[in-house]
């Protein structure tokens, strides 16, 4: 995952499987082991150069919040939890009820942008398709997942421990800067 920017689990479970010839789920690792194990790897190979990293995608994301603050933007995954790699894009979940609204700023802005969906697991089972846009800042991806405004109190599950997703708004993030 770290090497090659895979970051769909099932994707690289399946890919381990076959170059090591297991058959069956069974002896997998769970989601939650293989991301302690990416983050030691991280720990343990790469310290300086890993901190560096995460460190310059936090400030690129305070500076994309700030920018998309109208859209109460919180960041997520990987670039949060101090385990993005090489290529991790800066994920941020916005809240607003009409997702082209997300569309005109950007373009207002003068951003090119691509759009995407992305699926997510909530509670009770239920998945949901939610509207997206990716586009460069500072050389950086940002990945934003327009949610509905009610979305801001039901955050989907994680893929790693299938617990709602740990979110941070632009006070929090500051605060994990080493120089605030």
């Amino acid at each position: 995952m770290i090497e090659h920017g895979i970051v769909d689990y099932r994707l690289a479970k399946r890919k381990a499987a076959e170059r090591l010839a297991v058959n069956g789920t069974r002896m997998l690792p769970s989601n939650a082991q293989i991301e302690a194990c990416m983050a030691e790897r991280q720990r343990i190979f790469a310290p300086a150069a890993q901190s560096d990293r995460v460190d310059r995608l936090r400030r690129v994301a305070v500076e994309a919040m700030e920018m998309l603050a109208l859209f109460e933007p919180r960041l997520v995954g990987p670039v949060l939890s101090g385990t993005a790699t090489i290529t991790s894009p800066i994920e941020l979940h916005l809240f607003v009820d009409a997702p082209e609204s997300v569309a005109g700023f950007l373009a207002r802005a003068g951003i090119e942008y691509e759009e995407s969906q992305r699926r997510y697991r909530f509670g009770g089972g239920r998945i949901e398709l939610v509207p997206g846009f990716g586009f460069v800042r500072a050389g950086e991806r940002i990945l934003v997942i327009v949610f509905a405004e009610k979305g801001l109190r039901e955050a989907p599950l994680s893929p790693v421990d299938q617990r709602p997703m740990e979110r941070a708004g632009q006070a929090r993030v500051r605060e994990l800067l080493p120089d605030r």
